[in-house]
Parts: C-alpha cells; structure tokens; sequence
C-alpha cells in the first residue's frame, strides 16, 4: 500500500520446544542435566538451577518439569499468596517448578519450600544467579536455599552455539556450510534464542528473495535483527 512502510522481517516465532530430544549436551550444562536426570534422587526437597539469559535454564526446567509432572510457575506469580493459597498449590501438584524464583517474594517462597517438603515433593528453582548470590533477609529461607544443591549452567560456548543452528537448519531442510555458521557463531547474540531468530530470518530472506544462504545473507539478515524494530506509518500520520 502506498504511504505506508513496514519491515516484516521481525516475524512472531512460534513457542519454542522443550523437549528433551531437542536439548543440545555440551559440557557447561551437562552437569545441571544429570541433576535433572537423577531427580527424584535429590539429597532435599529442592534443586536450583542457575545462569544467564540463553544458556538453556529453562530448557533444562522444562524437560523436568515434564518428567516430574511438575506445575511451572513464575516467581512473581507468588506475590500476595497465603499459607492457604501456598497449601492448595501443593495438594494440587506436589512438585513444582518456579521460574525467576529470585523474584518470589521471601515468605511465600519460604512457606512452598515448607509445603513441598512436607508433603513429599520437590521444587526446582530456576534463576539467573544462584541462591547464595541473593539478597535474602529472611534467615530461615536462606538457611533452606543453602542445604539445597545448586547447579549453574554456563552460556553457549561457540560448539554449542553451532550445533543449536545446525539443528535449527536441519529441521527446516536447510543447508548452510561451515563457514556460513562459523560466521554467526562469531557475530551473532550468544543465546539458543537468537539462534532461532536468525535461522527463521535467514529461511525466510531466502525464500523470499530466492537467495542461497551465504555468508553475505547471513551478514544481511544479522544487520536487519540488529536494526530497531520498524513503526509502520500510516499515510498522512504525523504530518502538520
């Protein structure tokens, strides 16, 4: 349409997978993962699993959360619930997963870790510091979250990283050489999340543009997602 300028590039992706068959081992999670795999062997109620933003914490939360049958929640969820809220939450699912478990406040996470353990079950607590590194005043949450084990993930090194493209290429039967890959590895933002962003670009540019993905293409589409997101305008908008 006319007057109107848009940049589509900056599609909606659809919900990542969690499944365990999807999650990539490498040696800064493997650790966490036979954390994840030994559950219910666990040495108390809870587990922590920490790291930064992309390292796959919630991946690993996920596969757990599905072999446990745990519920997932988020840790803000947690604000304003009673000991009552607390109780009904736990006779409902036993085991539970708290997402940004640094952001629950302390007393109801204080009174779910008291639930959980004393019905049986167990909570993991996904962050992305570990436990020790919060600012926790009250003492007996914090003397809890101490004799629970923590694990942390550390972020995706550049094999990771490489595998994670590869994988996403595979399963949209797209082929890409080494050197295209080495090139995001080198460039891109370290997280598996971005990796999905410029895969479903660069399948996208090159359909459209009936483009093989090269280097040049990937080096085109690692621009535009570094570009601000587009404002359409609409024809006459903004004018005086």
């Amino acid at each position: 349409m006319a007057g109107q300028l848009t940049l589509d590039l900056h599609l909606a992706l659809p919900p990542p997978t969690y499944a365990r068959e999807d999650f990539i081992v490498a040696p800064g999670n493997r650790e966490a993962l036979a954390w994840i795999d030994r559950w219910p062997d666990w040495p108390a109620p809870a587990l922590a699993v920490s790291g930064p933003a992309g390292s796959g914490k919630t991946h690993l939360g996920r596969i757990w959360a599905a072999r446990a049958g745990a519920a997932v929640i988020d840790g803000e969820d947690l604000d304003g619930k009673g000991v009552p809220d607390l109780t009904a939450m736990v006779a409902a699912s036993p085991t539970m997963l708290v997402d940004r478990a640094e952001r629950a406040p302390e007393r109801a996470l204080f009174h779910l870790y008291n639930l959980v353990r004393e019905c049986g079950g167990h909570l993991l607590l996904i962050s992305g510091l570990p436990p020790a590194h919060w600012q926790i005043a009250l003492p007996d949450l914090a003397s809890r979250l101490r004799a629970a084990p923590a694990v942390a993930v550390a972020p995706p090194d550049d094999e990771l990283l490489g595998s994670i493209i590869l994988k996403q290429l595979a399963d949209r039967q797209l082929h890409a050489g080494a050197g295209v890959v080495h090139y995001l590895v080198s460039h891109m933002e370290r997280s598996a999340d971005s990796a999905r962003r410029v895969v479903a670009a660069l399948d996208r540019r090159a359909l459209t543009e009936r483009r093989e993905i090269d280097r040049r293409l990937a080096a085109d589409v690692l621009a535009e997602l570094a570009s601000p997101m587009p404002v359409t305008v609409a024809e006459g908008e903004g004018r005086t």
